[in-house]
């Protein structure tokens, strides 16, 4: 670090002291990583963040302006440590200095366990992890699909596999960077563009062993939405068997390795050819015991008694349809009978009621010459001529 000496007696202004230092520390710290605890975390509504590193011994203001603070894969918080890198940088109207900070990480395994559960908490307050909402894994899939290194060892292993149980399953490679910066997103990226040209039956979404940071993209908020989002099955193989990672819940099944999750995908061909091979013994047996009880049921049937058999079932049929319509005869003469009774009864009662008979008894209906009846003898006044009508012909009298 180079030296400015100035004679005893120089006197400077503030300004030129706090620009000297200024040029002095951003010039001499203009890319440089620091490690510390996050204190005082305070984030902006427009997006910036502003916090304070600090370890045991002294502190620095830090600014992570939105730009880069939109890439990072976790939320910062008061007590967490982590590793910055940036350029130190001096804000002259209060003379502070501070470093502004273009990439973040957390520092240490165990903060990222500790992110990685607070994540899935929060995830799975979401529903992203519920088991209503697994889809099967089909059992026979034609084409698979693997989102993985196009140059891993995991990728061997699955084509291999595959090969080995059923070369009759198409696979489809997309290509995607599993680890270091981008990784997620590209993971994501080839999940969606598999759902969008419908280009498999199942999907394989894994990687081989490796660190825990390694390991880090299948557990980000962006791989785990992807794979919650799939229309097509997706199957998550990350690490070896004690490896987990988020994807594993989201997933709709979790293999321990990319080579179980070849076998769990990928049917052996032997095992489909054998259980081919049992249906067809079996579905030939309950055939062949069909037609030999059909034949022997048609062998009852010969020329001789086939007449006999028809009028078995012919003659009580017939027997039936004769009683039948000798009841609907009788039903219907008893039904007549009924019938005429109560019509002449019914005449009987209307001959009963009628005038003319009454008339014939003796009796006769007496009208004035206005036409009215005469009910009393206050309806015919003296000298009222009168209408007398008996049983046969007509009487005219007047009222003396």
């Amino acid at each position: 670090m180079s030296q400015q000496f100035f004679p005893p007696d120089t006197v400077f202004s503030v300004t030129n002291l706090t620009s000297l230092i200024r040029d002095l520390l951003e010039g001499t710290f203009s890319n440089i990583t620091l490690e510390g605890e996050i204190s005082n975390y305070r984030p902006n509504s427009s997006g910036h963040m502003y916090f304070t590193l600090k370890d045991e011994g002294a502190q620095i203001s830090a600014v992570m302006f939105r730009g880069k603070a939109m890439n990072l894969n976790f939320i910062p918080k008061d007590g967490m440590k982590v590793k910055c890198t940036g350029s130190v940088s001096v804000y002259a109207p209060r003379g502070n200095y501070q470093i502004i900070i273009s990439k973040m990480e957390i520092a240490g395994a165990g903060n990222i366990l500790q992110i990685l559960e607070e994540r899935k908490r929060r995830l799975a307050e979401e529903g992203l992890f519920n088991a209503e909402l697994k889809k099967p894994i089909p059992r026979f899939s034609k084409r698979i699909g693997i989102v993985t290194s196009p140059t891993g060892a995991a990728l061997r292993d699955i084509l291999q596999i595959t090969k080995r149980r059923n070369p009759g399953v198409d696979v489809v490679i997309l290509p995607a960077l599993v680890q270091g910066e981008g990784a997620a997103q590209t993971i994501a990226n080839m999940i969606k563009t598999a759902n969008d040209f419908n280009m498999c039956d199942c999907l394989i979404v894994g990687r081989g062993g490796g660190s825990l940071e390694d390991l880090l993209p299948f557990s980000e908020e962006i791989v785990v939405r992807a794979i919650a989002e799939s229309r097509i099955p997706v199957v998550s193989a990350v690490g070896h068997e004690i490896d987990w990672a988020l994807s594993d819940y989201a997933a709709d099944m979790r293999a321990p390795t990319p080579s179980a999750a070849a076998e769990l995908v990928v049917p052996k061909q032997s095992d489909i050819l054998q259980g081919l091979a049992a249906y067809k013994e079996e579905f030939y047996n309950q055939i062949s015991g069909k037609v030999e009880r059909l034949k022997l049921m048609i062998k009852s049937f010969d020329a001789d008694n086939m007449e006999i058999r028809f009028r078995s079932i012919e003659q009580p049929l017939l027997n039936r349809f004769e009683n039948a319509k000798e009841s609907l005869i009788d039903g219907i003469n008893s039904k007549i009978k009924d019938t005429k009774t109560q019509i002449a009864q019914c005449v009987t009662v209307l001959q009963e009621a009628s005038p003319q008979t009454i008339l014939n008894r003796g009796y006769s209906m007496v009208r004035t010459s206005d036409g009215k009846i005469v009910r009393n003898s206050f309806d015919a006044a003296s000298g009222t001529k009168l209408e007398i009508t008996p049983a046969q012909g007509k009487i005219y009298a007047t009222v003396n």
